[in-house]
């Protein structure tokens, strides 16, 4: 009989010890996973939820609560909780996201993967779309400095804005001055129109 109690005891250690070894190893393995998942996936599975307004602190000091509702190859469309119109933000504008920690953990699951094209959309490519729209923007700058009008052109790193007062159409006499902008130094651009997103 105490060979049984030996033996039972011998068997409960030994699954013991493969359940520890088990969940370090489930521990590691989620740990490379999260190691790997980029800003724009977590982004990706916020803007699923497109009813959640999220804080998200911006390199120009600014606060703005906005719903994500798509994401691109470097930048992420919000849709403001006050104001009309859609953000655009490049995401090394964004300093610092504020969310409930049941969204955090939701965003840091595996989600769907993201599309081809999604990834191809660059920070030029939704300002070109700006650019055929004819809207007006307001484009802040990382200074601190909002310089309002529309955009002209949309180069590669660069884009050409045409300044005049806000809400007034883009026409010769209303134009005060032009701006060649660094993609670099924008901390975010506020659309009165929306841009095509996939």
């Amino acid at each position: 009989m105490r060979w049984d109690r030996f033996f039972d005891d011998l068997e409960d250690q030994l699954a013991s010890e493969w359940e520890a070894e088990r969940h370090a190893l489930d521990t590691e393995a989620e740990r490379l996973r999260l190691s790997r998942v980029a800003l724009a996936e977590r982004l990706t599975l916020l803007a699923a939820d497109a009813a959640s307004a999220y804080g998200f602190d911006l390199v120009d000091g600014t606060t703005l609560r906005a719903a994500v509702t798509g994401v691109g190859a470097g930048w992420a469309a919000l849709r403001p909780a006050e104001g009309g119109g859609a953000v655009i933000v490049p995401f090394a504008s964004i300093l610092a996201i504020g969310a409930p920690h049941a969204d955090l953990l939701r965003s840091a699951r595996p989600g769907p993967a993201r599309s081809a094209l999604a990834d191809r959309l660059t920070f030029g490519f939704v300002l070109r779309d700006l650019v055929r729209r004819r809207g007006g923007v307001a484009v802040h700058l990382t200074s601190g400095r909002v310089l309002t009008g529309t955009i002209d052109r949309a180069g590669a790193d660069h884009l050409d804005l045409a300044l005049h007062e806000p809400g007034t159409p883009r026409r010769a006499d209303e134009v005060s001055g032009y701006r060649l902008i660094p993609f670099a130094a924008v901390a975010w651009i506020r659309a009165d129109t929306t841009p095509a997103l996939p």
